[in-house]
């Protein structure tokens, strides 16, 4: 099991209310952008990422609309709404806390410097 995985599907939330608040994105290409501005950390499939889009529609935090994208193909784009950019707000300030807190505990050496055993 990837210790990591749980962490990282947390953050979809986030990374795709963030993207979205900057431009409307269709599926695949919200995908390659997490992708590429991570530096290929964050590889979140296709078939993670429409389950988590819906879940933000079924929510009221981004809409959908089809777009022609040339003379068969028709692409789905995702768009914020005002919601959405309240709840990016919340889970931005939640994340904040949370890296702050984590780090404060990553620094934290008991005074007397003595080392807990396990063993």
């Amino acid at each position: 099991m990837d210790n990591k995985s749980n962490f990282r599907r947390g953050s979809v939330e986030l990374l795709i209310l963030h993207l979205l608040s900057q431009k409307d994105y269709y599926g695949y290409e919200l995908s390659q952008t997490i992708k590429e501005q991570s530096d290929s950390v964050l590889n979140i499939p296709v078939g993670s990422l429409y389950p988590a889009l819906y879940k933000l529609i079924d929510a009221g935090y981004i809409s959908d609309y089809k777009k022609q994208a040339g003379r068969r193909l028709v692409r789905v784009y995702y768009h914020i709404e005002e919601s959405g950019r309240q709840r990016l707000h919340t889970l931005v300030h939640d994340y904040n806390s949370t890296v702050a807190a984590v780090q404060q505990v990553l620094k934290y050496i008991p005074e007397n410097g003595d080392m807990v055993n396990d063993g």
